[in-house]
């Protein structure tokens, strides 16, 4: 009996053993690496924010020494060159895509290379992720501005709206604040970490309709237009080109709704208090918001969000996209830039800077 036990016991540890292995297989081949998260972070000392990172590597993502997705940045900026900037969270820093070239702000920065050859451009991807506009404000004031960044994009509202509706939720007792969002189990064991990240998904996506949020998203949206106000306003002091798009997300109207309960998913498990009418509602505000700001301060609005399909050709999620949807993603972005007279104008200069 002890044998068969023993038997048992090492058959189950041997077939743990090979399917983590295929797991993590697949983790490599999908995202260049075997951890759970796509890239590190580390604290800044200057400017207090978790930060990628610096000089670190993982599968096609490298962080430069300044603790930026991307290549060293010249410093200072040659006077001709035209350097862009682009501010947001996850969604900017584009872990899903396939390569660095296939994210969308390098995609921008080839279009702007390819409509005026003879200048000189570089980009700086200043995304992270967790970064709302407050981290994002900070993040241009401390880290950004010193790169003296001529063109600012933002683009970010799903790391606003969760914890917008996380206070509210914890304020009705909706809502309890984790430390880590997995077991530290996961951290080593990479298909605890799936297995557990999946079923939490499911089980709070699939959660009981008498426990949701009821707040009227204008609410909810208060802090943000304070907070993107504030961050634009900066940017605005800080560069010549200021431009901001709205947001992409996999879940629309039209959808029916165990299309929308898929789309909405990974929003979901951030935000489990939140039914399916809430979260279109609560996204749709957020972008009007983003639109009202944008002509208040005047700077570039860059719409389209639609343009992109809500399916899993496009997203990976909720909000991040994949390859096809970071190609349109780009598109709308660069061709919102190059219909901007505050761009063509900045383009003017440096070619006539370039001609002394």
């Amino acid at each position: 009996m002890r044998k068969l036990l023993l038997l048992g016991l090492t058959s189950l540890f041997v077939v743990l053993l090979a399917f983590e292995g295929l797991v993590r297989l697949r983790q490599w081949q999908r995202y260049g690496t075997t951890l759970p998260t796509y890239y590190r972070f580390v604290d800044d000392p200057e400017s207090g924010l978790r930060i990628p990172e610096p000089l670190s590597s993982v599968g096609p993502i490298k962080i430069n020494s300044l603790g930026f997705r991307g290549p060293e940045l010249k410093r200072p900026k040659p006077p001709a060159r035209v350097r862009v900037a682009f501010l947001g969270g996850s969604t900017t820093f584009c872990a899903e895509a396939s390569s660095f070239a296939a994210t969308w702000p390098e995609l921008v920065l080839a279009g702007l290379r390819a409509d005026a050859p003879e200048l000189e451009f570089d980009a700086v991807n200043c995304g992270a992720g967790g970064f709302t506009t407050a981290e994002s404000r900070i993040n241009l004031e401390r880290r950004v501005a010193p790169l003296q960044p001529d063109v600012i994009v933002y683009y970010e509202a799903t790391n606003d709206l969760t914890r917008d509706a996380r206070k509210a939720a914890i304020a009705v007792g909706l809502y309890e604040a984790r430390e880590r969002d997995h077991a530290r189990l996961g951290d080593w064991w990479l298909t605890y970490f799936l297995v557990e990240k999946n079923l939490r998904q499911y089980l709070e996506a699939r959660g009981g309709e008498e426990h949701k949020l009821n707040v009227e998203p204008r609410e909810l949206s208060r802090g943000f237009e304070e907070r993107l106000t504030e961050l634009l306003t900066s940017a605005k002091q800080h560069a010549l080109v200021v431009a901001i798009a709205t947001f992409a997300v996999r879940m629309r109207p039209e959808q029916t709704a165990e299309v929308q309960r898929a789309a909405a998913a990974s929003a979901l498990f951030y935000m489990p208090f939140l039914d399916l009418p809430s979260l279109l509602a609560d996204y749709a505000e957020y972008n009007r918001v983003i639109r009202g700001v944008a002509h208040a301060l005047d700077v570039i609005l860059i719409e389209g969000e639609t343009s992109i399909p809500g399916d899993r050709e496009h997203f990976a999620d909720s909000v991040h996209l994949r390859d096809p949807g970071l190609r349109l993603q780009a598109d709308r972005v660069l061709a919102g830039l190059l219909a901007a007279p505050a761009y063509r104008q900045l383009v003017e200069q440096r070619r006539a800077l370039r001609a002394r």
